[in-house]
């Protein structure tokens, strides 16, 4: 299989070229020239493979270019008991009311960002090893992906990470989470700024080509093809686990803010996968909602960004919408770069006359949640299932509900575990000892490294510098 990029300018490549490289030469992001197809009978003969076994199936028809037993091996050596405390790895679970919810958080670091990245970290050591070479990865995280990367990547061969953060706008546990790290190839960079001014920094870091190639650039965000690729695995395994046949159809619910998760969802529904809907959920930082509700798409900048108790989500630059937005545009690489260059100059774009397609064709539909809906969803699951759910989850099943039609299976996909966030919780349903694994107690107590810095990207390319020898 090729991949190609959204913006149409660089050379077909194969997976583990991808793998490493992050955003494409012109800007744009890869995917793949086709999506495979996938008929009813080889449905029903994956519907009762293991975790590992659907993992599989479905990746290697993505990862052409590695050979069977070996991206066997990377899968089992990733999809464990041991890793994941569960042999389904992403159990079902059904609420009172008929909502269904995908657990996505039984990883190391409590959140669904896990299930792609502890592959990515084990596929990242094997490739790198086999073409002789080094990365360094930078990256952006809102709350989760970076603590995810990091215990993926910490101690790895042949890796750097340089995470960024939006300085003390995180959660206190998903802080000490990244910050505890002593391991010499973590370097965790707290930017005095939003989430979407240390996505900028990545952008500009890796669209300055000489650089690029000097430090071997390379990037963790749902912009890397590999962390779409693990994730389009749990949707075709929540879709077994809620149905009987192939008959049916199920709706899936995706809290959204960078539109990784759910662009796999996307993925998973145009190789053949029996979905119904795909329900964006947004929090007040709703520029995803005002884009499948109308069809225009207006970025804000970081100061009309707004802080909330869903932090994982306080985004307003949707950086993997693009290849959603490649289909949209019929695949026309000019248009997009065209699309994105008025992205960057604060413009947006207006789709509005595409709605029929958006809702139909590829049946999104969206809503949006603020933090009252997050209190009362929270303590109303609390009340009537005695389960306990994280904001954004929350955020989730708030709009599951609203938007749900007579007879609609909705599964929502969990976010997080709600230990990552106990003052939200504890506003919710009063003070509560919240569940935790026994490998994150005390864990905010540890100590912390971190360098704060000024939203500069010549700032983090000195902290490159520093630590990373040149090619």
């Amino acid at each position: 299989m090729n991949y190609i990029s959204t913006r149409g300018k660089t050379a077909p490549m194969q997976f583990s070229d991808v793998l490493l490289m992050g955003l494409a030469p012109d800007g744009g992001l890869m995917l793949p020239e086709e999506y495979p197809q996938i008929d009813e009978a080889t449905l029903t003969q994956w519907r009762t493979l293991s975790y590992p076994e659907l993992a599989f199936e479905i990746m290697q028809l993505f990862a052409t270019d590695i050979p069977k037993d070996d991206l066997k091996t990377l899968i089992d050596k990733t999809y464990t008991v041991q890793a994941f405390g569960n042999p389904d790895i992403t159990p079902v679970r059904t609420l009172k009311d008929g909502i269904k919810i995908i657990e996505l958080s039984n990883g190391p670091t409590l959140a669904f960002k896990d299930i792609a990245m502890q592959f990515l970290g084990n596929a990242f050591e094997y490739v790198l090893k086999k073409k002789n070479e080094r990365l360094t990865i930078i990256g952006a995280t809102s709350g989760d992906t970076g603590s995810a990367a990091e215990y993926a990547l910490r101690g790895k061969d042949n890796i750097e990470v340089f995470m960024m953060s939006p300085h003390g706008k995180m959660s206190e546990f998903q802080r000490a989470q990244m910050y505890s790290l002593d391991d010499k190839n973590i370097h965790n960079i707290a930017i005095k700024g939003m989430f979407d001014d240390c996505q900028d920094i990545v952008k500009a870091l890796q669209q300055d080509a000489e650089f690029k190639a000097k430090y071997s650039l390379g990037t963790v965000n749902s912009i890397n093809w590999g962390r779409i690729l693990a994730q389009i695995v749990y949707y075709f395994k929540g879709y077994f686990a809620s149905t009987t046949d192939n008959s049916q159809k199920v709706s899936f619910c995706v809290p959204s803010g960078n539109f990784g998760n759910i662009c796999a969802g996307h993925i998973a529904r145009e190789m053949g996968l029996p979905i119904d809907r795909l329900i964006v959920a947004t929090n007040e930082n709703d520029v995803l909602h005002d884009f499948f509700t109308t069809g225009k798409y207006s970025p804000r900048t970081a100061d009309k960004t707004y802080v909330t108790s869903s932090p994982s989500m306080d985004i307003s630059k949707a950086s993997n919408f693009e290849r959603f937005v490649y289909l949209l545009a019929e695949k026309n690489g000019e248009k997009i770069h065209t699309l994105w260059q008025d992205v960057n100059a604060g413009k947006g774009f207006d789709m509005s006359d595409l709605m029929a397609n958006i809702n139909g064709k590829y049946g999104f539909v969206s809503g949006k949640s603020t933090h009252a809906d997050r209190i009362a969803t929270i303590k109303q699951v609390y009340a009537e299932d005695n389960q306990l759910i994280d904001p954004h989850t929350a955020d989730g099943i708030k709009v599951a509900r609203e938007v749900r039609k007579e007879g609609e299976v909705i599964v929502c996909a969990e976010t997080a575990l709600p230990a990552k966030f106990a003052e939200t919780i504890t506003e919710a349903v009063g003070q509560l000892d919240i569940p935790r694994p026994k490998h994150t107690d005390n864990i905010e107590s540890l100590a912390q490294y971190v360098t704060v810095l000024d939203n500069d990207a010549n700032l983090v390319r000195a902290q490159i510098e520093q630590f990373v020898v040149a090619k």
